[in-house]
Order: structure tokens, then C-alpha cells, then sequence
């Protein structure tokens, strides 16, 4: 874990409600470390999901086409059919990947004419659209007995590549609120962060290169807390090179910046292309494996975390035209689910803040799903986006 720990020596009956209402210590840091953080396991009731969902034609066990069984409730023989690769991505991948029972998603796959390895041909469901946490495909939206797929021909079945281990990236969300302030910047300054459209859309009708942006900068602190390296889904040979900032892009928005209004309305927002994606630092014994310099390989390795300083380009919000008041600064990390992590509900960071048109305040910065549906309810009337699903 990271940040504060609140609870030492817990002591429940079991009958509780949560487990704030157990007997516990306060503690000070000296007597917890995170070393002891304490975990849980929970158990789900054996549903023979796993039997319901095969894969063919992979060259491997943890990959291939996705064949699901329908109708197998009725006491019938089960048919075994496709399914539609028309808007599947790395959370139904996820899904389907847990109902067989092989951990995690690598990829999610929208056509699979290499995999034509089984006399399956026919489309049998469509639509699928996960939140990521169900335990079966039949869990997710689909479109039920009324198929509706473009591309019937069996190249166009959805696809995975699962994987025993996953990369989990987590914000240090102190840290945004310790570093959080004002500068405004002179648009002298700002051409390069223009060309590579980290500002408002106002600012192209700014009288440039005269006046300024107002930005809210903050520096944020992403951690590897899972078991595989954080990389990105593109490789090498098609990063692209920003001659401006002299650096590559090797995914296309790898955070998203926004200001919210009490009842979710957007009034700012930046987004940052992960134009450096490397080990700053790890925790001990733990060696750095990826640095950007010289064209070097980008990624986050487990165990280390990748720091934006405050005072890098693009690093910001541009709050020009927001108007004093009362907000929502919401972080949201990885926000495409561009590349699979083990849990995409600790992706998003949500923090208060009050801005008169002079100052801001940032507080009770947190990670989207830390806080209790209680404490939840008091930290705004507007629950936004407790984990990155909309």
C-alpha cells in the first residue's frame, strides 16, 4: 500500500457492519509498516462458469478465439458459437480470462483469422460490454438473443491473450495535494506545449505571444503495485517523435486531467501523452529497467514508480476560464485501458478544491475507491467516478 494507515490491531466479532466499528488502535508510524498491510481473500462460490467458455486455435492455452456455450440451461446439448469482435476490448478480455480461470488479460483481440483452427463458425453473441468485474461473459451487457454484429465472418470473432500476472499502476495521491499551486505562464513560453495541445481550446484565439494561461500544476507519482512491468501497447517502431519536447510518445493519452463541478460537469481538462514513461525510482532492491534517453525502452517496473514533476510541460490544467468556486480535480491514469492492469478500479484520483480566482485549495485528495460509500457521500453530492468507468 501506500499513504497513511488507519487501523492497527483490529478485533471484530464478525457480525459488524465494517470494520470501523470494530475495536481498534490508533497508531502512530513508528508502530505500522506497509510491510504489514493487511490483505483478504474472498471466497466465491463454485459456478461451473469455466464450462460455459473455451478457447481454439491459440498456440497456447492462455490464447485464442472465444468460443461460448448458449442454451446449455434448458437440459439441451450446449452450442458452441463466436463472438462478435465489433467493441471488444481489454475488459471483456478481462472477463473471459477470469471465467476460464487464466488470471489476467494481455490483449483483447477484434479479429482472429490467425486463430481459424475449429469448425465453429457461427455468431452467437454481440454487444458485450464489461465493466471488468463480472465473473462470465453472460454477466456483461450483450445484445441477447437479438444479434446485431457488422462482420459475421469468423476473422472478425473476438479474441484473448491472457496472462497469470498484470502491471496495477496507482497514483500517490498525497502527493498531488502537497504540490498542487498557481503559475501563470506567459504564452511565450507555452508554443511548445500549444503544438502538442496541452492547453485550452481558448488559447488559439489568445493574442499570442502577449498574455498568459493560467495553470494549476501539480506533480504526480505513479506506482507499479502489480506483478508484470507497466508497458505500452505500442512498440518501438511506432512511437512517435515530438521534435518540440525532443521526446517520444509511446501511447496516445496516458492520463487525463479534469476539473469538475459538484454535479460531474466538466469545466477544464488536460491530458498527457505518456511522453516519457520510465523507472524514476524503486523501492529497495529493486533494479531500474527502463529509461527514455537514447531511444531506450519505456515502461514502469514492479516495485518502481514513475514521477512528473510539477514543473514539466504539459504537466497541468489549464484553468483560464473556469470561474471561482468550489470543484472536483479528478486523475484518472491509463484511461482508454489501453494496456490491461489486475485492477483498473484504483486508476482514478479524486481531490476537493476551492478556487476564489486567486488562490486554490486542494484537499482530501484521494484514489477513487480508498474512501467508504459513506465518506463517499460527505466528500460530494456528485459521486463522479469512483473507479474509471464512467
Amino acid at each position: 500500500g501506500t499513504g497513511p494507515i488507519h487501523l492497527n490491531e483490529v478485533q471484530c466479532r464478525g457480525t459488524e457492519k465494517s470494520l470501523w466499528n470494530c475495536p481498534f488502535r490508533n497508531i502512530t508510524q513508528e508502530d505500522c509498516k506497509h510491510t504489514e498491510d493487511a490483505a483478504v481473500r474472498c471466497n466465491i462460490p463454485y459456478m461451473g462458469y469455466e464450462n460455459l467458455i473455451r478457447l481454439s486455435g491459440g498456440r497456447s492455452r492462455f490464447e485464442g478465439r472465444v468460443e461460448v456455450a448458449v442454451g446449455a440451461g434448458d437440459g439441451d446439448q450446449p452450442r458452441w458459437g463466436l463472438v462478435c469482435g465489433e467493441g471488444w476490448g481489454t475488459l471483456e478480455a478481462m472477463v473471459a480470462c477470469r471465467q476460464l480461470g487464466l488470471g489476467f488479460a494481455n490483449h483483447g483481440l477484434q479479429e482472429t483469422w490467425y486463430w481459424d483452427a475449429s469448425n465453429v463458425t457461427e455468431m452467437v453473441m454481440s454487444g458485450v460490454k464489461c465493466a471488468g468485474h463480472e465473473m462470465s461473459l453472460s454477466h456483461c451487457q450483450h445484445h441477447g438473443a437479438s444479434l446485431s454484429c457488422r462482420n459475421t465472418g469468423t476473422r472478425f470473432a473476438a479474441g484473448v491473450i491472457c496472462s497469470e500476472t498484470a502491471s496495477d499502476l496507482l497514483l500517490h495521491a498525497p502527493l498531488v495535494q502537497e504540490t498542487a499551486y498557481i503559475e501563470d505562464r506567459p504564452l511565450h513560453m507555452l508554443y511548445c506545449a500549444a503544438e502538442e495541445n496541452c492547453l485550452a481550446s481558448s488559447a488559439r484565439l489568445a493574442n499570442w505571444p502577449y498574455g498568459h494561461r493560467r495553470l494549476l500544476r501539480f506533480s504526480s507519482q505513479i506506482h507499479n503495485r502489480g506483478r508484470a512491468d507497466f508497458r505500452p501497447k505500442a512498440g518501438r517502431h511506432s512511437w512517435v517523435w515530438h521534435e518540440c519536447h525532443r521526446h517520444y510518445h509511446s501511447m496516445d493519452i496516458f492520463t487525463h486531467y479534469d476539473i469538475l463541478t459538484p454535479n460531474g460537469t466538466k469545466v477544464a481538462e488536460g491530458h498527457k501523452a505518456s511522453f516519457c514513461l520510465e523507472d524514476t525510482e524503486c523501492e529497495e532492491d529493486v533494479a531500474k529497467r527502463y529509461e527514455c534517453a537514447n531511444f531506450g525502452e519505456q515502461g514502469i517496473t514492479v516495485g518502481c514508480w514513475d514521477l512528473y514533476r510539477h514543473d514539466i510541460d504539459c504537466q497541468w490544467i489549464d484553468i483560464t476560464d473556469v470561474k471561482p468556486g468550489n470543484y472536483i480535480l479528478q486523475v484518472v491514469i491509463n484511461p482508454n485501458f489501453e494496456v490491461a492492469e489486475s485492477d483498473f478500479t484504483n486508476n482514478a484520483m479524486k481531490c476537493n478544491c476551492k478556487y476564489d480566482g486567486h488562490r486554490i485549495w486542494v484537499h482530501s485528495c484521494h484514489i477513487g475507491d480508498a474512501l467508504s460509500e459513506e465518506a463517499n457521500k460527505r466528500f460530494e453530492q456528485y459521486p463522479g467516478q469512483l473507479n474509471n468507468q464512467i
